[in-house]
């Protein structure tokens, strides 16, 4: 029987580590309670092991003119009885925010990453959000 997200997040209650499959799939809401997506992935940095986006999709049918959004990961708060993770963003912030086609997404961690970040901690810099480098 698969578990669910609340179900696995209460397996490791209290644990500071949790796989990445548990993560992606995770329903992200606003502060509000509205939900406005979900991780469909994270982004690591590979020298330090930091977490440093949660990678949200929006758009598109069929994966067909997906949007990726890129979201710093220290924006993520983790809510047990909402069984996801929290946002301070409103649905028309994000959607308003960076973001990248399939093939853009993958380049956040190659050369021009710095570009990117620039572009997404620059956008995220009013909620508090400094730059991971």
């Amino acid at each position: 029987m698969k578990q669910t997200t609340r179900e696995r997040m209460q397996e490791t209650a209290g644990h500071p580590l949790i796989l990445s499959s548990r993560v992606v799939g995770t329903a992200v809401y606003n502060r509000e309670g509205d939900r406005i997506g979900e991780v469909d992935d994270i982004s690591i940095e590979k020298e330090g092991g930091r977490a440093i986006y949660a990678i949200m999709s929006f758009g598109g049918f069929l994966g067909i003119g997906e949007k990726f959004h890129p979201i710093p990961w220290s924006l993520l708060e983790y809510d047990v009885e909402q069984d996801g993770f929290v946002v301070p963003l409103k649905r028309a912030t994000l959607e308003g925010a960076p973001h990248y086609d399939a093939a853009e997404i993958r380049e956040l961690g190659g050369p021009k990453h710095r570009t990117y970040g620039d572009t997404i901690f620059g956008y995220y810099g009013s909620y508090g959000v400094a730059p991971y480098w």
